[in-house]
């Protein structure tokens, strides 16, 4: 398990009976997690927003003390912008830090032989690791259905002063895009991928991992470069094992020279407890 580090302006303060007292920047959230089926202490006093579920699904945030709409937080250099969402989101998942310093590292390495990096970014959700592929030297093209995660994504770039950056944001359904990437005859040195499990495209199409993330794999081999940078796909889907997600970067890669990797990402909490957070898989070139 890689587990994230170096986040100063987030923790996980303490966990019990199905969630997690959080610190992002100067405030506290307690948020649900299904993963955390135990008992320990948690100060829930010091919270000043609280996710409820709903039994019928859903849920809402209950504010407990004074809260702005919006904050940010710092990690390294990069500086994200923290909402309340639907759904228990905040717009940022801070295990991925883990796979931030992964391509930022490979990135840097390579501009500083005097090569240039473009990166795809699908799913790209607010745009996190776009902002720290940017902020190395890439050339990012950031896909996502949501117009709304797109407008994020451009706020968290004009908060880590990158507007200057060369970065396409497109509103689209990935499947669709790659497919026109494929006819247009481009080529990315990495790619990013952030899959959820259901979803809906730009114009209603169905998105379901487990039937159509083999197909969209496949058709990105057609727009990767011939010696790949590296290519990342992240999943939050219960059930589904890294070694899956491996598997599928064996059967495409296989020929190309490099490694695959898998594993699960995590978060240790200030009591030593650790919170798995999704499943990886890599390829380095």
């Amino acid at each position: 398990m890689l587990l994230a580090k170096d986040f100063d302006d987030y923790e996980i303060i303490s966990m019990s009976e199905g969630e997690k007292l959080e610190r992002w920047g100067d405030f506290y959230l307690l948020r649900p997690d299904p993963e955390i089926i135990w008992k320990d202490k948690i100060n829930k006093r010091i919270a000043h927003a609280h996710y409820h579920r709903k039994s019928s699904g859903g849920g809402y945030w209950e504010k407990l003390k004074p809260l702005p709409d919006r904050w940010t937080v710092n990690y390294k250099d990069l500086i994200f912008n923290v909402k309340l969402m639907g759904f228990k989101h905040t717009g940022i998942f801070p295990e991925q830090s883990v796979n931030w310093d992964f391509m930022m590292n490979k990135i840097e390495e390579k501009i500083k032989q005097g090569k240039k990096v473009k990166v795809l970014n699908l799913f790209a959700y607010t745009g996190c690791a776009s902002v720290a592929c940017l902020s190395k030297g890439a050339e990012v093209v950031h896909v996502d259905s949501s117009r709304g995660m797109i407008d994020w994504a451009k706020e968290n770039v004009k908060s880590s002063n990158l507007e200057d950056r060369p970065i396409r944001f497109l509103v689209d359904d990935c499947i669709k895009f790659v497919k026109r990437e494929i006819r247009r005859g481009n080529k990315y040195d990495a790619i990013i991928m952030d899959p959820p499990s259901y979803g809906r495209g730009s114009n209603k199409e169905v998105w379901d991992i487990e039937k159509d993330l083999f197909n969209l794999v496949e058709l990105c081999m057609q727009i990767i470069t011939d010696e790949p940078l590296f290519f990342i796909i992240n999943s939050y889907t219960a059930g589904l094992s890294p070694t899956v997600l491996e598997n599928l970067l064996k059967i495409f890669l296989k020929n190309k020279k490099g490694t695959i990797t898998s594993g699960e990402l995590g978060i240790q909490s200030k009591n030593g407890l650790i919170l798995p957070c999704g499943v990886y898989g890599r390829y380095e070139g």
